[in-house]
């Protein structure tokens, strides 16, 4: 099924709260969700969060006051990113909470509408210095060791089976903390357990990231849950690279400069430019135009 051809139907499902996800899966007889199954449907869903957020704002305060407490004991960090943003209704109230903002903040989603949305959240919150762009959380637009603090909200949540994958790239981006805001299936009862499996949830970050020799130096329930039958965990990976890196974003495949030039973000070493759109730069990597005569 070429999904892109049927986007109409797809949101005509959407709008009778069909589980976009669930569907798509069915369709394909996946037993995983795909990236292209996730975009679609958080892509769907842009404007729900943050409007969601006006109307019951106490919650999520309270979780993002929880985690900023997290933040301000650690280090003093000069960078940090919210991989996953969504509508960055996580990231605009925990810059507020946090006794001292890093100097640069970015966050990236693989949906262009919820960026689209976030960009207009953190202007409503006069929180204007955030860099936002799409990217995936599997072929992050970094560079090694170049973000202080990277953190999750739920964004993981729904790689069921890429544990691995996931926490490789989070962690090879990550500087000094890696924080994981993602269902804790390990220390979910077995009603929530079976439910996660049901949704195509992660459900073994803590086991491998032990198993991959991270330095895990906190793991347990959060203390702020929106759902309890998808009870949220929190894992904090310590990771003594300390190193300072400028200009941290990077092209997502080859993983060299780039330069910002018109309505693209270019790499003159892999000769590919990345269009931006409404001033949101597009950085999965399957946007990359091949453009050796960029310059």
């Amino acid at each position: 099924m070429d999904k892109l051809k049927i986007l109409n139907r797809i949101k005509e499902l959407y709008l009778k709260d069909t589980n976009i996800i669930k569907y798509l899966k069915i369709m394909e007889n996946n037993d995983y969700n795909s990236i292209e199954d996730i975009m679609i449907s958080y892509d769907l869903q842009a404007g729900t969060y943050s409007d969601y957020y006006k109307k019951n704002p106490i919650l999520k305060n309270k979780y993002c006051n929880y985690l900023a407490d997290i933040i301000n004991k650690l280090e003093e960090v000069n960078s940090l990113l919210e991989v996953g943003i969504g509508e960055a209704t996580t990231l605009g109230p925990l810059m507020l909470a946090l006794n001292k903002r890093p100097k640069n903040c970015y966050g990236f989603d693989v949906s262009w509408s919820r960026i689209k949305y976030a960009k207009r959240f953190l202007n409503e919150l006069n929180l204007n210095e955030v860099e936002l762009f799409t990217g995936d959380l599997f072929c992050a637009p970094f560079k090694d060791n170049s973000i202080d603090i990277v953190y999750t909200s739920h964004s993981v949540e729904p790689n069921g089976g890429k544990e691995r994958e996931a926490l490789e790239e989070l962690y090879r981006i990550t500087n000094k903390y890696l924080i994981l805001l993602e269902p804790d299936y390990e220390l979910a009862d077995e009603k929530s357990q079976k439910r996660m499996i049901e949704h195509g949830y992660v459900t073994k970050l803590y086991s491998t990231a032990i198993e991959l020799g991270y330095k895990v130096i906190e793991h347990r329930l959060f203390d702020i849950c929106a759902n309890q039958l998808n009870p949220t965990g929190l894992i904090i990976i310590e990771k003594e690279s300390k190193q300072q890196v400028e200009n941290p974003i990077c092209c997502p495949i080859t993983k060299t400069n780039m330069i910002r030039k018109n309505n693209a973000y270019y790499s003159p070493e892999s000769l590919l430019a990345y269009p931006i759109i409404d001033d949101i730069p597009c950085l999965l990597s399957q946007n990359a135009i091949i453009a050796t005569k960029f310059l």
